[in-house]
C-alpha cells in the first residue's frame, strides 16, 4: 500500500497502463474490448450504464472526492490559505490556461474541433509530482510547493469547466436534491469523532451514493458529486479517508481510467489528415503549458509580495511549466466530454493528450534534470564556503 501512496510509482502505472490500452485497441482483440466496454450494466430497465462510462463517471468520481480533500485543506490549512501565497501560483495557473486555449483555438479555428479548448488545460498532479520526485533530487522545497499550489488551482479550473461547459439539460429539482444530501453529508461527517461512527459512516455512504445518482441524472457530470461531497466532508474525517482509498484510486480507479481512455486506433492517415484536435492537444499542452507559466510565473514573482523569501528562477519556472504540460488524467477526461457525440475526433484528440504528456514528461525530466543538477552543485558550493 505505500508503494501506491508513494509520489513516484503512480505516475508509472498511469503510463503502463495508457500503454496498454493503445496496444489493446489496435490489436486483434481491439474490437472485442471495444464492445465490452460499451456493454449496458446495471439493473435492467432501471438505472444501466455501459462499461466504460461507470469508470468516467462512477469510479471516476472517487478520485474527484480526494481532489476535493486536498483542495479543501491547501484552500483551508495549506499553500493556497491566503492571497499573500496564493497570488503567485494562481497567476501562473491563469497563464498555464490562457496560453494553452489561444493555441488550440488558433490551430482548430473555423474546423469542428473548436470546442475542444478546455483539454489542453489541465496538469495531472500525481503524473506532474512523480516525475518532480524521480528526477528533482536537490531541487529546492519551494519550487514542489509552486507546483502543487499551481497543479491544485488548475484543477480547480477543470473542476469549474466540467461543471459549467459540459453540463447540458440541467433539471434543477435533482440538483436541489443532491444539494440537500451533500449537507447532511457535511454536518454527518463532523459526527465521525463520537462512538457511533460505524453506523454514521454507512449513512454517509448511502448519502454519498444517492447524491451521485441524483447529479448523474440532473445532466450535470457525475464526478462533480464528488467534487461537492469532499469540499463538504469536515477536515479530519476527511484526510483519514483520503488516506485510506489513496492506494486504491492509484492502483485501480486512475489505471483503469487511462486504460479505458486510452483505448483508441492509431487512424491509418497521413499527418495532414490528422484532425486540428490532434493537433491543437499535441501543441496546446507541451508549449502552451511551458510559455504560459513560466513567463506569467515570472511575471507574478515580479508582481508579488516581497518578503525577502528567495525567488524562483527562470529556469526553475520552466521545469514547473514543462510539468504542468503532463495534463493526462483530467485532460483524457475533457477529451471525452468536448467531443461525447464525435468519436472520430475524440479518439484523436486522446492521442493528442497522451503524445503531448508523453513529450511534456521527456522535456520536464530533462529540465527538472538539469535544474536539480544545479541546485545541488549549489549546495555544494554553499556547504564548502
Amino acid at each position: 500500500m505505500s508503494l501506491l501512496r508513494s509520489a513516484r510509482f503512480p505516475a508509472i502505472v498511469l503510463l503502463v497502463a495508457a500503454a496498454l490500452g493503445l496496444i489493446v485497441a489496435n490489436s486483434p482483440w481491439g474490437p472485442a474490448v471495444a464492445h465490452f466496454m460499451h456493454e449496458e450494466v446495471g439493473i435492467p430497465g432501471v438505472f444501466e450504464l455501459s462499461v466504460s462510462h461507470w469508470i468516467q463517471d462512477g469510479l471516476l468520481a472517487i478520485f474527484f472526492f480526494l481532489v476535493a480533500i486536498e483542495l479543501q485543506f491547501e484552500l483551508t490549512s495549506g499553500q493556497l490559505n491566503s492571497a499573500r501565497k496564493a497570488i503567485q501560483p494562481a497567476i501562473a495557473a491563469a497563464g498555464g490556461v490562457i496560453v494553452p486555449i489561444a493555441i488550440y483555438l488558433s490551430i482548430t479555428a473555423g474546423s469542428d474541433a473548436v470546442t475542444g479548448w478546455p483539454i489542453p488545460t489541465a496538469t495531472d498532479i500525481a503524473f506532474a509530482l512523480g516525475v518532480f520526485a524521480i528526477f528533482g533530487r536537490g531541487l529546492p522545497p519551494r519550487l514542489r510547493i509552486f507546483l502543487l499550489a499551481l497543479a491544485i488551482i488548475d484543477d480547480l479550473v477543470g473542476i469549474v469547466f466540467i461543471a459549467v461547459v459540459f453540463t447540458t439539460g440541467i433539471h434543477l429539482g435533482l440538483d436541489a436534491a443532491a444539494a440537500v444530501t451533500v449537507i447532511l453529508f457535511g454536518v454527518l461527517s463532523r459526527r465521525l469523532e463520537t462512538r457511533a461512527r460505524v453506523p454514521i459512516a454507512v449513512v454517509l455512504v448511502v448519502l454519498a451514493i444517492t447524491t451521485w445518482v441524483l447529479v448523474l441524472q440532473s445532466g450535470v457530470h457525475a464526478t462533480i458529486a464528488g467534487v461537492a461531497l469532499g469540499l463538504a466532508m469536515a477536515q479530519r474525517p476527511a484526510l483519514r479517508t483520503r488516506h485510506a482509498l489513496e492506494p486504491w484510486v492509484n492502483g485501480i480507479v486512475l489505471p483503469l481510467f487511462a486504460f479505458s481512455a486510452a483505448l483508441v486506433a492509431i487512424p491509418a492517415v497521413s499527418l495532414g489528415e490528422l484532425s486540428p484536435a490532434f493537433w491543437g492537444v499535441l501543441v496546446g499542452l507541451p508549449v502552451g503549458k511551458v510559455v504560459g507559466i513560466s513567463v506569467f510565473g515570472w511575471i507574478s514573482l515580479r508582481i508579488g509580495t516581497r518578503d525577502g523569501s528567495p525567488r524562483l528562477a527562470f529556469a526553475d519556472l520552466l521545469a514547473a511549466g514543462a510539468l504542468g504540460g503532463i495534463g493526462f488524467t483530467v485532460s483524457l477526461l475533457l477529451s471525452e466530454l468536448a467531443f461525447a457525440g464525435k468519436p472520430q475526433i475524440r479518439d484523436q484528440a486522446v492521442l493528442g493528450v497522451i503524445a503531448g504528456s508523453v513529450i511534456s514528461v521527456i522535456v520536464a525530466a530533462i529540465l527538472v534534470s538539469l535544474r536539480a543538477a544545479h541546485h545541488r552543485r549549489l549546495a555544494v558550493v554553499v556547504e564548502a564556503s
